[in-house]
């Protein structure tokens, strides 16, 4: 082992609008949410991934919590520079980490622009990364399902993440049509907080309506396994008296179905672009799906029947586009698909 491999140290990341994945040695060292706190007046970091999350929505003056990306893309550059060199230090005081020297690879959107690949790669290089590579989304998530991105095939990917729903054909390690809205995770949260303020008169925080999406959350509105309406408590808009209100999956799936159309109609622009002989791989082998979207109940079932082509979802779509930006890691000399 020359000196140069002893010294570099090698991590990948899947830098999320709702959460950050790190890999380190083939494994998870860091699964965080992608927030901070930080002390407005003595300008410093405060909190970072869990903690700040356990804050957002109940600091007081001195302290903002903050979220570095948005729409896939970094927002605040300054905070995604301290997120990132806060998370690399978890990994060090958990005693993985030896050297300052960092090779990272790091996954983006495939929608990305010139300027918003340079904010990753600068934020990167700021927080101690030497060499940074960059590998689009879909690429990482085909990649995360175990798909051969390489071979003369088309595969067709929807990964539907915190910040951005990326659709892609991947072919011959390169991607031959994409698509990617800024409709995901963080608009559906929105939707079902509007639909709770129009219905129920009833204001719930950003933290309420992502536990009502996790715990009731679908696509559609007829679920053969339908879970258990969810509790939600908050104040009347009107009164400002308290409230408790049963809501139902029926009720999210229809709270939902106007971004899920979108989320749909961009499947279909990518379906009408690809070439005839990938089509019919596609139809053969299905789509798959990715991110933490996929998670909804019964999207797979939604999209089959606007499409007519079979969808699978990743075993662990949380964690898709994290493990195939490891795999990029570890076959950098290989993948001609990565970008410095």
């Amino acid at each position: 082992m020359g000196l140069f491999s002893f010294l570099t140290q090698e991590l990948a990341m899947d830098l999320g609008t709702a959460n950050t994945i790190i890999i380190y040695n083939d494994k998870i060292v860091v699964d965080e949410p992608s927030i901070v706190a930080v002390d407005q007046h003595a300008n410093r970091l405060v909190a970072i991934g869990n903690q700040a999350r356990q804050m957002h929505g109940k600091t007081h003056q001195d302290i903002k919590t903050i979220r570095p990306l948005r729409d896939g893309v970094i927002a605040d550059f300054t905070a995604a520079e301290l997120m990132i060199r806060g998370m690399i230090k978890m990994i060090k005081s958990r005693g993985k980490m030896f050297s300052p020297s960092l090779r990272m690879v790091i996954c983006i959107p495939s929608g990305s622009t010139n300027v918003e690949i340079r904010a990753v790669r600068d934020s990167a290089e700021h927080a101690g990364g030497r060499e940074v590579y960059m590998i689009y989304e879909p690429m990482a998530a085909a990649l995360g399902m175990g798909l051969d991105v390489e071979a003369p095939e088309g595969h067709m990917v929807v990964d539907i993440g915190g910040g951005t729903a990326e659709v892609a054909v991947i072919s011959l390690g390169g991607i031959v049509c994409n698509e990617s809205i800024n409709v995901a995770g963080d608009v559906f949260t929105e939707d079902i907080q509007t639909y709770m303020r129009q219905q129920h008169n009833i204001k719930i925080g950003e933290r309420t309506a992502e536990e009502i999406k996790i715990a009731v959350g679908a696509a559609i509105d007829n679920l053969d396994t339908p879970p258990d309406d969810h509790i939600v408590r908050g104040p009347n808009i009107i009164t400002s008296l308290p409230l408790e209100i049963p809501v139902s999956y029926k009720e999210v799936a229809h709270a939902l179905d106007k971004s899920l159309m979108k989320v749909d109609a961009a499947i279909m622009k990518v379906l009408e672009k690809i070439p005839p002989e990938l089509y019919s791989d596609i139809v053969k082998n299905g789509i798959y799906l990715a991110g933490g979207g996929a998670l909804l109940r019964g999207l797979d079932k939604r999209l089959f029947q606007k499409t007519r082509i079979p969808f699978h979802v990743s075993e662990d779509p949380l964690r898709a586009v994290a493990r195939g930006t490891g795999i990029a890691l570890k076959n950098i000399g290989r993948f001609s698909f990565l970008m410095r």
